[in-house]
């Protein structure tokens, strides 16, 4: 690695221009995550709790309080080696360049909506995003934000297939300064194709309601308002995609003591302009960590409601055990309830299991 940054400096990729006298630094960070999962109904396979990436961050001082900044991340598969889910772009974390200042921050490129950034904090395993692939019941793992948090919600459809939820390309993206405990965040993106597959929604499978490769029918944009004062802390967002669907949330968390923090949120979806029936989807979730020594103990409980189909239900236990500040072992455990595809009245019932490795640099 040195090596390698000893080469893009001779470069010119993270040098600074001549005879400037602007300060910058760039840092190189990354996580690397593997475990063992078991679903039920799969075999076990090597999988990951958390994503893998490969990130560089830097900033310039301008002077007068402005800097330019810039964020690369690349995600990648540890198990493999190969770019992360094969389909989705090299720099799939995050590609964002701007400046800051005492207006706040912009940067332009792609990156995590202001409602999925801004929902994190409020989510047990801290937005974690373990799926299963080929598992039976659809999206399980431990943590809540890739399905029972967000509602099933993706804010960018018109992405290529295999596309992450909760990331946006061909946007702006700022952040305000924080003003007594408020912060305000927003997104806003082009109105350009990205890439899609078809989708059907109010159309038919010979002329669906978005072709491949189209364009949004509406600016899709992203707004949340943050909150923290002491121990307290809240969340109010609203968004909508380029497809139209609609989504809010609300979410708290509060530290009765130090170690231990208590969280809620309940989100709700609109899809009425893609779906003629049952558009509305709801969900809720409460979850505690609590420090313990060395280690912390995460807990969660959430539920889902489509319109017009049985709520898909989720418990999930998990414990983390530092080797130290980088490094910490894992194990979790999680149940899920969802309807099965051969018994719309019946519950089906999937567990999932994990241990792993989780390290930070």
């Amino acid at each position: 690695m040195k090596k390698i940054l000893e080469t893009l400096t001779l470069l010119g990729v993270f040098g600074t221009v001549a005879g400037a006298h602007a300060q910058s630094s760039v840092a190189v960070y990354g996580t690397l995550d593997t475990g063992i999962v078991k679903v039920t109904g799969a075999t076990a396979q090597v999988a990951k709790r958390d994503n893998n990436k490969l990130g560089f961050r830097g900033v310039e001082d301008l002077g007068n309080g402005l800097k330019a900044l810039f964020q690369l991340e690349i995600r990648f598969e540890p198990d493999t080696g190969t770019v992360e889910s094969g389909t989705r772009p090299l720099f799939q974390g995050q590609s964002r360049v701007g400046l800051q200042g005492d207006f706040g921050t912009v940067r332009l490129g792609r990156g995590l909506t202001a409602y999925q950034e801004s929902s994190i904090p409020f989510e047990p395993w801290n937005g974690l995003p373990t799926v299963v692939a080929g598992s039976p019941g659809g999206a399980i793992g431990p943590g809540f934000q890739s399905d029972l948090h967000v509602a099933g919600y993706t804010s960018d459809p018109l992405g290529p297939a295999g596309n992450s939820r909760n990331r946006i390309s061909n946007a702006v993206f700022y952040n305000s300064p924080l003003f007594n405990g408020f912060q305000l965040n927003l997104t806003v993106g082009a109105k350009e194709a990205n890439g899609n597959p078809a989708i059907i929604g109010r159309g038919t499978a010979l002329a669906p309601q978005y072709p491949a490769n189209s364009v949004p029918s509406a600016t899709p944009y992203s707004a949340s308002a943050t909150y923290t004062l002491g121990r307290f802390g809240a969340m109010a967002a609203y968004e909508r995609n380029g497809v139209e669907t609609k989504v809010w949330a609300l979410a708290a968390s509060f530290r009765p003591i130090p170690d231990l923090k208590l969280m809620g949120s309940y989100q709700k979806q609109d899809q009425s302009h893609t779906l003629a029936a049952n558009p509305d989807t709801k969900a809720w979730l409460v979850g505690a960590n609590y420090n313990v020594g060395v280690g912390k103990i995460l807990l969660g409980y959430g539920q889902k409601s489509p319109d017009g189909s049985p709520r898909i239900k989720q418990a999930s236990v998990g414990y983390e055990h530092n080797l130290s500040t980088r490094t910490y072992l894992y194990a979790d455990l999680s149940n899920k309830k969802t309807p099965p595809l051969t018994s719309p009245n019946a519950l089906g019932s999937y567990n999932y299991y994990g241990v792993g490795v989780h390290h930070n640099f």
